[in-house]
């Protein structure tokens, strides 16, 4: 029996979908402004684990992740600027070319770390019309009130705002340091809709409203996001502890308000990932990409280092991290390699251990997705596979299909082929990088660029940042 820690309750609660059979679930996505690092794509592993495991146990599972294109400003209380026009700005781009830029990035990174992706991946600018839609009911209602062309929330008016995060608006008020905005009736109050100019700047990214040209607040995209593919009410919504006190909270108010019904019946939250013991930042120079440990290790071992932890345990990203992933992908391959190679025999010992392999994992998995103890079986079950293979050939094949099922849950895959070449390639992308670094030192800038020229032709893309040069396969 399934149990979920959810959010809401601060409790494990037994698992029971709207439908029978059927999982509606909508996980917060990439605002697309910068690279994929790799606390988002520990994430979305996260989150695609837990999916796929739902698949296992035989429900029908329709997952929609959002890309969020607009709106999402440098400050959850609607102060700052649109992340998306700030980086385009600085990159001297056009803001939805960033957008198509970062998009293709995303899914790259995706599919080299075996993230399956979502049944829909709606962008904010796509659904402005529904957007709006539910703006005018909130303002019908008297759930919202327009200021020179703002529109807000009134969070005096939903009773429950704030239960998700458990806050206490007075004191959180106090313990506030961003400044008052003059046009909210209240200091909680969001922006459903904000006026594309400001002073003497206009928003690129902008739209016809009843309320003059604007563009959507942030938290209103996902609620119209996951209404529009999943129904007024979800199963399951996912997303970053950061969401917990302010983006979660300004969902359910305004979902709830609009629909009259119950938005999401279990909510989850993934922690954070550290980097060397700090906190992850470009300013501190302690930042990494996914882009830059897949060119340096492979996607599959990357993709063990995500899965290894349990979702509601922050995690420390570091060298360990890295070796320990890197010597289970190799237990495992060595494993499958002593299978394939064994000529059997005639026992039959590893019977029982394969029918409790699958049974000891479930066990764990049921346990709020519990990763690091169903590997632990898992792990335990090579020991067996190991020390077993004197058994037939049939039992053999047999256990190297469950465990190939079990890893494929955690989104790990040894068929594939291109694995080994992956690696080979990354080895060769790093000899050639450091070839190019050299030439650039010496100002050789011909052969510098001629490198990096015949490196496009052949559809590999080079990206000079101050970190260093990095490189990907070109969409």
């Amino acid at each position: 029996m399934l149990e979920i820690y959810n959010t809401m309750t601060r409790q494990k609660e037994v698992f029971k979908p709207i439908e029978e059979g059927r999982v509606r679930i909508y996980t917060c996505g990439q605002t697309v402004y910068d690279d994929v690092h790799i606390g988002n794509a520990r994430t979305y592993s996260s989150w695609d684990v837990i999916i796929r495991y739902l698949r296992y146990k035989g429900y029908d599972v329709f997952h929609v992740q959002n890309f969020t294109d607009v709106g999402h400003l440098t400050d959850d209380a609607d102060q700052g600027e649109d992340k998306v026009e700030k980086r385009a700005r600085e990159q001297k781009i056009n803001p939805w070319e960033l957008v198509d830029k970062q998009i293709q990035e995303y899914w790259q990174v995706v599919d080299y770390l075996n993230i399956q992706r979502p049944n829909v991946s709606p962008r904010a600018t796509a659904l402005i019309p529904e957007m709006i839609e539910i703006i005018q009911i909130l303002l019908d209602k008297g759930y919202a009130y327009e200021v020179q062309g703002n529109v807000y929330y009134d969070v005096t008016k939903f009773k429950e705002y704030g239960k998700l995060g458990r806050l206490k608006l007075d004191e959180e008020k106090a313990r506030a340091r961003v400044d008052q905005d003059p046009l909210k009736k209240n200091y909680f109050d969001f922006a459903l809709w904000l006026n594309a100019r400001k002073g003497d700047q206009v928003h690129i990214m902008r739209w016809n409203s009843p309320w003059g040209e604007g563009y959507p607040g942030w938290h209103l995209e996902c609620s119209v996001m996951g209404m529009k593919y999943l129904g007024d009410t979800l199963d399951i919504h996912g997303g970053g502890i950061d969401h917990i006190p302010t983006h979660h909270p300004n969902e359910i108010a305004q979902s709830e308000a609009a629909t009259g019904k119950k938005f999401v019946n279990y909510w989850m939250h993934a922690e954070f990932i550290t980097l060397n013991g700090k906190k992850m930042s470009k300013s501190l120079g302690n930042y990494v990409t996914a882009w830059e440990l897949i060119d340096k290790h492979g996607g599959l071992v990357v993709r063990m280092g995500l899965v290894s932890g349990h979702y509601r345990s922050a995690v420390d990203w570091n060298q360990d991290v890295i070796e320990i992933a890197k010597n289970n992908v190799e237990k495992i391959r060595n494993c499958l390699s002593a299978i394939e190679n064994s000529s059997g025999g005639s026992e039959k010992t590893l019977e029982q251990a394969i029918e409790n392999v699958r049974k000891d994992f479930e066990e764990a998995m049921d346990d709020d997705f519990n990763n690091p103890k169903a590997l632990a079986v898992i792990y335990e079950f090579i020991k067996n596979i190991n020390s077993s293979l004197d058994n037939k050939k049939e039992i053999l094949i047999k256990a190297r299909e469950t465990l190939l099922e079990l890893l494929g849950i955690f989104g790990l895959d040894f068929m594939k082929k291109e694995e080994g070449v992956d690696i080979k390639l990354n080895e060769l992308m790093e000899i050639i990088i450091n070839i190019r670094n050299k030439a650039r030192k010496e100002k050789m800038y011909k052969l510098s660029d001629e490198i990096r020229d015949k490196l496009k032709e052949a559809g590999i893309q080079l990206e000079d940042t101050p970190e260093g040069t990095h490189w990907k396969i070109a969409s």
